[in-house]
């Protein structure tokens, strides 16, 4: 088979005329054509008996007056014309970009909360590299239970390299001195202590704990702390102030990490401390307006105090302080308490 026609065997072509009838390889005009009577017993053997091909007429085949077996002989010997070329199909949305793999070393980065536990994991530039996540803080709560609340939380989370966590007490070496949210049985600022709670947690090597859970070494800052790594200027005296279930501080001068200060366990009016006089508690006894004028009273005594160049504001209830404090103040957003977690490890460890 060589791709031509196959009447072509039996004698040459015969160009097609419009309008004319194709002749069939030299077959002799039978009587018909003259619009003579054939007699039925006299026709001759018609070729397709014979095995051989019979050209058919291309205007019978292409109006449908053909014969079925016509058609199919036709059919067989007209020449396929080449399959079209592929198009490639377009993509039914944006086409996703190649995955990139973080740059290393990742740091899971924990913020400890009196109210919410929240983590995500950063890569070396300290950007997300995935979502944060979130669980309410727990109580009472043990130690034991802290480790595993936390194992639940990062589990959805990439792979990581290290750990850092800020911890809303004060933590020496990895080593829990003071947990003021977690030995009292509801986590409110000014609950009565529970003894066991409190001897369960003061001593409480946290770091050592979390190492052996997650298998990477661990650091370990006050929350406050390590949100203002993240957010100061690295000139001069700043201070962080944290608002939340309580109140957290932290201290840099010229970029470095002060001694922490647990100013919210001062006096500050009325016989009470700073965590129970504008502690979350409390805003929700007496009310914003009051609130407010509380944290004035309050800044303005740390600022006596201390004397800093630079005041800056986070904590679950700074956005309640927008447009309410002195334009010389910034007001963070919480997820510094996150970004902050790569800059632990740049910093020798206290």
């Amino acid at each position: 088979m060589t791709g031509q026609d196959d009447t072509e065997a039996t004698g040459p072509a015969v160009p097609e005329v419009a309008g004319a009838a194709v002749p069939v390889d030299a077959e002799p005009v039978r009587p018909e054509a003259a619009g003579a009577a054939v007699p039925v017993d006299a026709e001759p053997v018609r070729p397709e008996a014979a095995g051989a091909a019979v050209p058919v007429d291309a205007k019978a085949v292409a109006t449908g007056a053909a014969k079925p077996a016509a058609r199919r002989a036709a059919a067989r010997s007209t020449p396929r014309k080449a399959p079209a070329a592929a198009t490639p199909r377009k993509a039914a949305g944006p086409v996703a970009p190649a995955v990139v793999p973080p740059l290393r070393p990742t740091t899971l980065a924990i913020d400890v909360g009196g109210t919410g536990l929240k983590a995500s994991v950063l890569d070396a530039a300290g950007k997300l590299v995935a979502d944060r996540v979130r669980v309410l803080t727990q109580y009472p709560c043990t130690p034991k239970d802290f480790v595993d609340a936390l194992s639940v939380l990062v589990a959805p989370l990439p792979d990581f390299d290290r750990v850092s966590v800020g911890f809303n007490g004060v933590v020496r070496k990895g080593i829990v001195l003071t947990a003021p949210h977690f030995v009292t049985r509801s986590g409110a600022a000014g609950a009565p202590v529970v003894p066991k709670l409190l001897a369960a947690w003061t001593g409480f090597d946290l770091a050592a704990a979390l190492a052996a859970k997650f298998g990477r070494p661990v650091r370990i800052a006050n929350d406050a702390d390590l949100q203002g790594l993240e957010v100061v200027s690295g000139s001069g005296l700043e201070l962080v102030v944290t608002f939340g279930t309580g109140v957290g501080t932290g201290l840099f001068l010229d970029g470095k990490l002060m001694p922490h200060l647990e100013l919210s366990h001062h006096p500050f009016r009325k016989g009470q401390t700073y965590d129970q006089q504008i502690g979350d508690a409390a805003l929700r006894k007496i009310g914003l307006r009051k609130w407010r004028k509380r944290i004035e009273e309050a800044l303005a005594n740390f600022h006596r105090l201390l004397n800093y160049d630079r005041l800056y504001i986070g904590g679950g209830n700074s956005r309640l302080l927008v447009g309410y404090v002195d334009p010389s103040v910034t007001i963070v957003d919480n997820v510094a308490g996150i970004l902050g977690g790569i800059k632990l490890w740049e910093l020798p460890e206290r």
